[in-house]
């Protein structure tokens, strides 16, 4: 992709990953603010930038699930080799919620009921001077169902767990604690 195209690329999506922030802030009066910055390789910093194009959030939609005590769900995605919360690409059908939702089907097994937004960040990502934004959006769900099952179509996700005190190796850890410290009654 020449220079140009790549700065009006990350343009573009800019523009598109800030409409779904602000679409996301002004449907949830509550959550927890989680801002990132990350500095990527060229290859990709193109992809993260064609995904928000497409939805508005390089890394999709995720769910942080809980059940009665403060457990948290993890799933845990050998990509990135740590646990994470379940969560993925947005299809261009789905809403942020109905991604999350797919997601969590998809990586954990597990029925929850939706409660609204956990956290939100505004995602900047950078390459040199390019930069582009997105939206993180993450949903809190009460678990209806606590046996999880992987049945991951890409076989990202390995295992599935419930989680008291959570692993040193858990991404946005910090980010979950203080959320569960704020919202759940323990």
């Amino acid at each position: 992709m020449p220079v140009d195209d790549l700065w009006f690329l990350a343009d573009r999506a800019t523009q598109v990953g800030e409409r779904a922030y602000h679409r996301l802030d002004d449907g949830h009066d509550e959550y927890l603010a989680c801002d990132q910055t990350r500095d990527v390789c060229r290859e990709q910093f193109e992809r993260v930038a064609e995904r928000v194009a497409q939805s508005g959030a390089p890394f999709g939609a995720h769910t942080v699930v809980y059940r009665d005590g403060g457990e948290l769900l993890l799933v845990y995605h050998e990509g990135v080799d740590k646990w994470v919360v379940p969560g993925g690409g947005v299809h261009p059908e789905e809403s942020f919620r109905e991604a999350a939702e797919r997601e969590l089907a998809e990586e954990a097994g597990v029925a929850a009921d939706y409660d609204g937004l956990a956290l939100l960040g505004r995602i900047d990502v950078h390459h040199g001077s390019y930069a582009v934004t997105g939206a993180l959006p993450v949903f809190a769900a009460e678990a209806r169902t606590h046996e999880p099952a992987v049945e991951d179509p890409d076989g990202e996700i390995t295992a599935a767990e419930w989680f008291d005190v959570l692993p040193e190796d858990t991404r946005d850890r910090e980010d979950l604690r203080q959320w569960r410290d704020r919202a759940l009654p323990v």
